[in-house]
């Protein structure tokens, strides 16, 4: 095997040394892409690794890295990075991706990372070891749409605190890009792929050139790609074409049939149809396909009864279709012979679009009592609606008291159009520097990064709440009110609202709004974002001095960092005035300077000890320390131990920092009320419920607390940022060992680590199931003061039942995550041909959260997205001019949420799902020496996803399953070439 002297390798050009790079390379280093070749003396010049930034003739850590190689990149056929990293069992489910974002108000369609199931703030990314921007406004998560794949050389992959090296951000661990810099020539490649049911077809088209000047100082390359991954809609896969909601909700022992977590009430349509549905008096009201009027409404059918609801599946997207055109250059230029510029340089446009159903819009959207009157005193005059039929008329009657009938409509509004978003991102980083050798064994370099993501996003499917209610408030004008001459016409009542053009607006039926009304109404919604940062820096590393087993290094540096960040929606949506989310603006900036220095201390001839310090100050909560030791112990030439022992710090971004309250709708909620009834039982969560005036009530009407379908589904609240956080702060230890058995088995290399990871005051948003768990029973009745419930029926909604919960972020308790991490690699000639393996797995021992100090864990260890066991193996073969590869992805078996399952009295670890294992190859043959062609397959055996259904913790809305963690698309394939001249 051979290492090649690429990438942040090549960062400082230092005297060369003679180097035999056998186990001692792979002592620190796992290689995701094994090449099948002999080890071999090569000439190389001093490496840095990931997590030092001390150069060494031996790219030795003690900390574990792994690294995934452009081979292995090639291999896997992925347009994204993201979708070969998630591979790695060392990431969790990523907090955005191009399956789990569909119903998400901004960043639909971007790419994060996870390391450990941290968070994606606590994973941070670098492109040639420095800071890379962030593609999500208010965080630091970088969009990995924005790095080309085809551009990168390996990522380097270190779990553990690196914050003493790299700053903020380094909790879980690092994700190094090294872009390709010394490429000679040109190189084209094309690739089409689709699934086996027809849809998300993907293209990629990308030009690669390098060539150096006629005296050899310098050199540049330059990158063009474009790609383009198609749309996957909910209703083209079986599992989710129709609406459907977990059994356990309709359970009436849930603890005897745990299972009825599996058991999908289908179909579950959504009660907001697109004919409407009106109550009147006692009568309810809707109309048929024919689009006739009937009194009766029946959202699901059932008993001889058609079913009047909306399938919400039918529009809903499993993956959102993006675009990406992206380009990237870097290069250096020898001013001497021992200093020298270089730079980089990256743009990228991304283009997203979701899609989703129409708005359900109904009467309590409107009107603050839910009532939407028919008659109106005009002139003394009453006039009933335009519109309304004469059934629904005469069956409604004054129910709010002020002398005029009023009704309760529901209604979908797919006269306006489907609602969705298309979402337009620029990323443009430039890094600008210099490096060299001031002395002998003394090296430096200097740098300034600049790099700003902005986002134009559009939304539409909405309406202005208050055009809406002028359109509504319409009569037929026998008064000739505005004074144009022509009377029995439908006409607004509101003067003003006539100076802007308004058109009467009917509710009543299919396709009833005519275009001058979906022209009055309409108010498609606006997002305008800006995230910037500038980075100066500059480092010196060395050779102190010499001791009895070899020479001191060290390195010391400063940084000084500015990150701004902006996020603007359009008036009506800060308001909540276009019947969408109230999102106020969010705006924050910070800077930190810091300092670190680090050291490299050769203790015995086969002991080395690093260290390093980092001092930072915060513009917003201060002085910040970091530390980290380790020690690497060469036991025999065929074993190493290593361990480190770290503390790192992450500062409050400026989303949690500044973020004001921004409305949300969540999911995955079980109303601790849920079955409770007037005589007694039900313990502390009993007595606690039966204290609400509308719980009681809802009791009173049914016999015991019911929710209906719009109670289960239409939970609000809202989320608030807290300028008071102070940083949160993570120890890390990592012990393992590296086994080389060169003498045994020629080819073979064994690395297990262990790690733990530990974080207190960590900055997280209280969840809102322990929210009501403390209001109700947990013995924290404070936790009630942020829970809303209705005190009676209001439209769609039942008495008592959740309006709105509300959650901020904090310092909570803290987070915790330990494991064994295992690889090994092993390439051999077999054979005719090169034979080449390797295995990464993980045992996850334990996981949890706090949501605030003092309570209980949270045990996600085990839980869906976070299973005990993951690992990821590949095989490759390669003879002659043929290659072939073949990957397996295994995610073990996994419980279901603990809070969830305890909320219907399950134990944890009750319910969960089985082990899921997916199959890759792709088969390569080089029909000339510049020309490659290649073919492959991803989840060849169309393995579907675990049955994770609607209203279950963990469910990804429109797929029925979590689209973070398991395939929601299916088998695929695809075929490309690859030319290099």
């Amino acid at each position: 095997m051979t290492l090649t002297n690429k990438g942040s390798a090549r960062l400082f050009k230092k005297s060369s040394l003679t180097v035999a790079l056998s186990s001692a390379i792979l002592a620190s280093i796992s290689f995701q892409g094994v090449a099948a070749e002999d080890d071999e003396i090569t000439k190389i010049e001093r490496v840095q690794v990931t997590g030092s930034r001390i150069r060494s003739a031996e790219a030795m850590s003690s900390a574990p890295i792994q690294v995934v190689d452009s081979t292995a990149i090639d291999a896997s056929g992925s347009l994204n990075i993201q979708d070969l990293l998630l591979d790695n069992p060392a990431f969790g489910s990523p907090a955005i991706s191009r399956t789990n974002s569909n119903f998400s108000t901004a960043s639909a369609g971007v790419a994060t990372v996870d390391l450990r199931n941290l968070g994606s703030n606590r994973t941070l990314v670098l492109v040639n070891g420095r800071r890379y921007v962030s593609g999500v406004p208010g965080s630091s998560a970088v969009d990995l749409n924005t790095i080309p794949s085809q551009f990168i050389e390996r990522v380097e992959i270190m779990t553990g605190g690196a914050s003493s090296v790299y700053g903020s951000d380094a909790v879980a661990g690092v994700v190094n890009f090294v872009l390709k810099d010394d490429f000679e020539g040109v190189e084209f490649d094309g690739q089409y792929g689709e699934s086996s049911e027809g849809d998300d077809e993907s293209r990629q088209f990308n030009f690669t050139s390098g060539l150096s000047s006629s005296d050899g100082k310098g050199h540049a390359m330059f990158h063009l790609g474009y790609s383009d991954q198609g749309a996957v809609f909910s209703r083209d896969r079986d599992r989710s074409a129709v609406d459907q909601f977990s059994g356990i909700f309709f359970e009436d022992d849930p603890v005897a049939n745990p299972n009825s977590v599996f058991d999908a009430v289908s179909p579950f349509l959504s009660s907001f149809p697109p004919q409407g549905r009106f109550s009147a008096g006692d009568e309810t009201f809707t109309f048929n396909d024919a689009n006739n009027l009937q009194n009766s409404f029946s959202a699901n059918g059932g008993d001889g009864v058609a079913a009047n609801g909306f399938n919400r599946s039918g529009v809903r997207t499993i993956a959102i279709p993006t675009e990406r055109y992206l380009f990237a250059s870097n290069g250096s230029y020898e001013l001497s012979d021992k200093h020298s510029f270089f730079y980089e340089g990256t743009y990228a446009a991304t283009t997203t679009v979701s899609e989703l159903e129409p708005f359900p819009f109904a009467s309590d959207d409107i009107y603050a009592n839910g009532r939407v009157p028919i008659e109106f005193n005009v002139n003394g005059e009453i006039l009933r609606n335009a519109f309304v039929p004469d059934d629904i008329y005469n069956a409604a009657t004054d129910t709010d008291g002020d002398g005029a009938r009023d009704i309760f409509f529901a209604k979908r509004l797919s006269d306006i159009g489907n609602r969705g978003a298309r979402a337009e991102r620029d990323t443009f980083r430039l890094a600008l520097g210099f490096q060299g050798e001031i002395a002998d064994g003394w090296f430096y370099d200097t740098y300034y990064v600049y790099g700003k993501t902005k986002e134009q996003q559009v939304s539409g499917g909405l309406v202005n709440v208050q055009s809406f209610r002028q359109g509504l408030e319409a009569v037929v004008d026998s008064q000739d009110l505005d004074d144009d001459g022509i009377t029995d016409e439908a006409i607004c009542i509101d003067a003003t609202a006539r100076g802007f053009n308004c058109a009467p607006v009917d509710i009543y039926g299919f396709n009833s709004l005519s275009q001058g009304a979906i022209d009055f109404v309409s108010a498609p919604s606006s997002l305008s974002t800006s995230v910037e940062q500038e980075i100066i820096g500059g480092n010196i590393s060395g050779d102190l001095f010499d001791l009895p087993a070899g020479t001191v290094g060290i390195a010391a540096g400063f940084e000084y960092r500015e990150e701004f960040s902006r996020s603007e929606f359009d008036a009506l949506q800060q308001a909540g005035l276009n019947a969408g989310n109230a999102i106020p603006a969010t705006e924050g900036s910070f800077d930190v300077t810091e300092y670190y220095v680090e050291a490299n201390i050769p203790v015995l001839d086969t002991v080395t000890m690093n260290a390093a310090v980092r001092l930072s100050d915060y513009s917003t909560v201060g002085s910040t320390e970091s530390w980290n030791v380790g020690v690497d112990w060469e036991v025999m030439d065929s074993l190493r131990l290593r361990a480190t022992r770290a503390r790192s710090t992450r500062a409050p971004n400026i989303d949690e920092l500044f973020s004001p309250p921004s409305q949300t709708f969540p999911s995955g909620l079980n109303d601790p009320c849920l079955g409770v009834t007037n005589s007694g039982g039900g313990g502390a969560a009993g007595d606690a419920c039966r204290t609400d005036g509308g719980v009681t009530t809802n009791i009173a009407s049914n016999g015991e607390f019911t929710l209906n379908q719009s109670d289960l589904q239409g939970i609000s609240g809202f989320n608030r940022g807290n300028q008071d956080l102070k940083e949160e702060v993570g120890d890390s230890v990592t012990v393992g060992l590296v086994f080389t058995p060169e003498n045994l088995i020629s080819g073979l290399d064994i690395t297990l680590d262990y790690f733990d990871i530990e974080i207190t005051d960590a900055i997280v948003s209280t969840p809102r199931q322990f929210i009501l768990d403390q209001c109700y029973g947990g013995g924290d009745t404070s936790f009630c003061d942020f829970v809303t419930r209705r005190s009676a029926p209001s439209g769609n909604n039942s008495a008592g039942s959740l309006e709105s919960i509300d959650s901020g972020v904090s310092n909570s308790g803290g987070l915790g995550t330990e494991g064994v991490d295992l690889t090994l690699t092993y390439s051999a000639d077999i054979g005719p041909g090169a034979f080449r393996t390797r295995l990464a797995y993980t045992y996850l021992i334990d996981g949890y959260s706090i949501p605030l100090p003092g309570a209980d864990k949270d045990e996600f260890a085990g839980e869906i997205g976070a299973s005990e066991h993951k690992a990821n193996w590949n095989f490759g073969y390669k003879l002659n001019d043929f290659d072939f590869n073949w990957s397996l992805t295994y995610i073990g078996a996994a419980d279901f949420d603990d809070q969830f399952l305890s909320g219907f009295g399950i134990a944890p670890g009750g319910v969960g799902i089985g082990s899921v294992t997916y199959h890759d190859v792709q088969a390569s043959y080089h029909i000339s020496d510049s020309t490659e062609l290649y073919a492959g397959a991803s989840n060849l055996f169309d393995k579907e996803p675990p049955r994770i259904l609607s209203g279950v913790s963990g469910s990804s809305t429109g797929t029925e399953t979590d689209a973070g963690t398991y395939d929601p698309i299916g088998q695929s394939f695809y075929i490309g070439f690859r030319s290099k001249f």
